[in-house]
Formats: C-alpha cells, sequence, structure tokens
C-alpha cells in the first residue's frame, strides 16, 4: 500500500501542481489549504508524512509542527518562501525532519519525501502478495522461497504495480515513472519488460491484467 501525504498549502496552483507530481509517483494525496483542515485530515485520515508550508491564512506550520511533537512522530517536510537561516533552524527545532524553501525543483521535493519515508516507520521495507515478497532497499523479489531474477526496470515496474494495486497505469506513466522520462513517441521498452515481467511472476498468484483503452493493472488472478 503507498503512502499518504498530507499538503498544507494556501497556494491553489502550488497545491495543484505538487498534487499531481506526487500522484504519479503513486502516492496517496490529501490537500488542505489550511490550518484547521490540515488538522481535522490529520485526525481523521492518519498520514504517513507531511508536506507543510508556514504562512498559512490561520495559523503558522510552526506552531501545528510544535503541536504534533507532543504526541506524534508523523514526519514533517516544511516547504516554505521562508527561506533565511534562522527560519529553516526555527522549523527543524520545532521538530521538522526536512526544510525545502521555495522556489523549488519538483523532483527535489520528490526525492527528499521518498528519502524521508524510507528512513522512517512509514512505509514498510518488505512488500508481500501471494507467494510474491519484494525486498525493497535490497532490491530482491523471492517466490515460494525461490530469489527471482529481476532487471532493474523488471524491478522498478513491478514496485509500482504492487505498491498501486488495483490501479491503472497507461504506458506513458510507466515510462516516466520507470524510466525516469516522458514517452515521447510510440516505445516498445514498456511492452518488452512488462512481458518479461508477466511471465515470472506467474506463479504467485498475481498478474499484470491489460485493460483495454486504459492501460495495466495488478491484481490477483
Amino acid at each position: 500500500m503507498s503512502a499518504t501525504l498530507l499538503l498544507v498549502e494556501d497556494n491553489p496552483h502550488i497545491m495543484d501542481a505538487n498534487s499531481e507530481a506526487l500522484k504519479l509517483e503513486g502516492y496517496r494525496v490529501l490537500e488542505a489549504l489550511t490550518l484547521y483542515q490540515a488538522k481535522v485530515l490529520y485526525e481523521r485520515e492518519s498520514p504517513n508524512l507531511i508536506v507543510l508550508d508556514i504562512m498559512l491564512p490561520d495559523g503558522d506550520g510552526i506552531s501545528f509542527c510544535k503541536e504534533l511533537r507532543r504526541d506524534s512522530k508523523t514526519p514533517v517536510l516544511f516547504l516554505t518562501a521562508l527561506g533565511q537561516k534562522d527560519e529553516r533552524l526555527a522549523g527543524l527545532r520545532a521538530g521538522g525532519d526536512d526544510y525545502l524553501p521555495k522556489p523549488y525543483d519538483i523532483e527535489e521535493l520528490i526525492e527528499r519525501i521518498a528519502t524521508i519515508l524510507r528512513r522512517s516507520d512509514s512505509v514498510p521495507d518488505t512488500v508481500t502478495k501471494g507467494n510474491l515478497v519484494i525486498k525493497i532497499p535490497s532490491s530482491e523479489v523471492v517466490v515460494s522461497g525461490e530469489a527471482l531474477r529481476l532487471s532493474q526496470n523488471e524491478f522498478s515496474l513491478l514496485l509500482v504495480f504492487v505498491q498501486n494495486e488495483g490501479k491503472v497505469f497507461d504506458e506513458a506513466q510507466l515510462y516516466e515513472k520507470v524510466w525516469g522520462q516522458k514517452m515521447e513517441r510510440d516505445n516498445q521498452a514498456v511492452q518488452i519488460a512488462l512481458s518479461r515481467l508477466r511471465k515470472k511472476i506467474q506463479p504467485v498468484g498475481y498478474d499484470i491484467i491489460k485493460v483495454r483503452g486504459q492501460g495495466y493493472v495488478f491484481k490477483k488472478n
């Protein structure tokens, strides 16, 4: 199951851009334009990580982070226009796990989130689906106790699917996630990798199914 992120940001344009990019990475994204909304969503949804602005219409992110730290270890990444040294230190001293000033590169934001989640307890190191066991840090895949040999692209494809069971991805989305760039023309790389991967995972009780006109989905046979 993919991690749930709570974005707390009062600029709707920044919110939309960040939300869309993170959803493409497979995250479940919650959106709060105010601290009040953030507190409601936090209590109701228990997100794995909070991306938190400081200057908000009904309060400040520093105070909210201090409140969280009284009884919560939920990771907090500050994303704010306040980028001076003393402001960054204030965020970290309040309990923030990281601090990224605006303007920023969206790829850096994605990587910082992934790094925080890897070193926290928010995302498991091992994912099990039927007879399939995936050890994420070491890129190992085991089927019924035996190691499965996968290329790096095949492993990345498999991880995208198992972390998003039941979600349909088209070839362009898969290419961007695994190969790290946009698929500007018809490219057979995704189809070839998927064909090889499907043959290798046949005994596990799950399959990657082609959905006509939409893409591919990972689910039980």
